[in-house]
Parts: C-alpha cells; structure tokens; sequence
C-alpha cells in the first residue's frame, strides 16, 4: 500500500465521521433543512471518494502514475467540492458571502470525474 494515500484517506475518513456527526446532532437545529441537505451532500461526496481513496491504495504497489493522479483528485476534490459545500451550508451562521465558492463545487466535481477516468485507466492500462 502507498502510505501516503492511505494515510490521507485516514485523515479524510476521520474528517468526514466528525462532519456527519456534527451535522446530525449540532447543525440540525442551527441552520435550514436546505442548508443541511447541502451540507450532508458534502458528507456524503466526502465519503465515496475517501473510501475511493483507501481503494487506490491497494493500487499503489504497481507505482502507476495514473493511480497518483486518481488519488490527488479524489484528494482535492473533497476539499474543493464538499469543502465549498460545508461552506455553503454555514453561509448564515458564519456570515459569509457565498458567491465566490459557485464555481468552486463544480470544479472539485470535475477533480472527482477526472480522479475515476485515471483509476478507468490505470486499470486498462494494467497487464
């Protein structure tokens, strides 16, 4: 296994139970139902590429630079698309101006495909 990949899809699946859970029982009564629906669509984005990404790592021993590609896009396509997510759902309670994370969710989307399309190839590509 490739340490660092397992080691990041550690860290994210920590994050994404402590954001299910704060969501559940701390937002629930902070903020809209729309806002928290938002906000579980982050958790849940966060959760099928971190489980992605500890996948990737029972790839990483065939040291295809594909599988690194996929792994960084999975990476930064949480942060960037449930990142702007969270974000967007605490708009009120944080006060902030949420026009500049519009076109931040769709390109962490894009990271997410693109970070599928090179595992798709990594596995074409293996013998």
């Amino acid at each position: 296994m490739n340490k660092r990949i397992i080691i990041s899809a550690a860290i994210f699946g920590i994050f994404a139970v402590v954001f299910g859970a704060f969501g559940a029982h701390v937002l629930k009564n902070m903020i809209s139902s729309t806002q928290l629906e938002t906000w579980h669509t982050g958790v849940q984005y966060h959760f099928y590429h971190t489980l992605g990404l500890a996948f990737l790592s029972t790839f990483a021993r065939f040291k295809n630079n594909l599988i690194n590609i996929s792994s960084y896009c999975f990476v930064f396509g949480i942060l960037l698309f449930s990142g702007s997510l969270y974000l967007i759902a605490l708009k009120d309670v944080m006060g902030i101006n949420t026009k500049f994370i519009g076109p931040v969710t769709p390109l962490g989307g894009l990271l997410f495909i693109f970070g599928w399309f090179s595992l798709l190839l990594a596995a074409i590509k293996d013998k």
